[in-house]
């Protein structure tokens, strides 16, 4: 008897397939009204982030979290405006050549790119209220000049560098991130258990799902952005 295949497991929604609570217990942004002096009171270590958290309070009493920057202390003070380390500023205030992390896709909605432990983007030029941003990946994007940014490298470089030597510890690093893992390749499966299973016509290449396929065959190449060989 052949069973559900993965995607329609996890499409349900399951606990079996979730990120526990606990592990996205502090969510990362930036206040709409972030002004003034700011103090770090704690540096948290959350399972479902794979940079460190800092925990942020003003003389008011208001408190907000963002992503620590590199080499980030506790009882260090950070401002809104500056432009030193660890600091909060909008973009059409920085130089060009700036690295930043925690970049906001709008203005004021907290941050959305660049929260990876140990990346950074460099600010590449402005154009009016336009700002250049060469992200991670190497990709030019741009942003608007007001959205905001914190300056510097996130912390957590080098979290890949120390080999991990047990599946085990590969098993829960991935299971705190609800990250599929192992992963069972599916021309290896049965064909009754999923769409590209068994030995027969097996096709290494991935197929490109029609969009109207149902959940248990839609596998493969989703929505594909180019298809056909790549021209050198």
């Amino acid at each position: 008897m052949g069973k559900r295949i993965i995607q329609q497991r996890r499409g349900k929604g399951s606990l079996t397939y979730r990120v526990r609570k606990k592990a996205m217990a502090v969510k990362p942004g930036y206040l709409a009204d972030l002004n003034g002096a700011w103090e770090v009171v704690n540096l948290i270590a959350s399972a479902g982030h794979s940079a460190p958290i800092a925990r942020f309070v003003n003389k008011a009493g208001k408190v907000f979290h963002n992503y620590a920057a590199n080499l980030m202390f506790v009882g260090q003070k950070i401002e809104f405006g500056r432009h030193n380390e660890g600091d909060v500023a909008i973009l059409g205030s920085l130089k060009n050549g700036t690295t930043v992390f925690n970049i906001e896709h709008k203005p004021k909605d907290g941050g959305k790119f660049v929260k990876t432990g140990g990346n950074k983007a460099t600010i590449m030029n402005k154009e009016g209220s336009v700002v250049s941003i060469m992200m991670p990946s190497k990709r030019v994007k741009k942003f608007d000049s007001n959205c905001r940014a914190t300056i510097g490298q996130i912390a957590g470089d080098g979290r890949l560098d120390k080999p991990i030597l047990k599946a085990g510890k590969q098993f829960y690093i991935k299971k705190a991130k609800s990250k599929l893992w192992p992963r069972t390749s599916a021309v290896k499966m049965n064909a009754i258990d999923h769409p590209f299973g068994s030995g027969r016509g097996k096709r290494m290449k991935s197929k490109i799902a029609k969009r109207n396929a149902a959940p248990g065959k839609k596998v493969g190449l989703l929505r594909p952005r180019r298809t056909g060989r790549k021209k050198r």
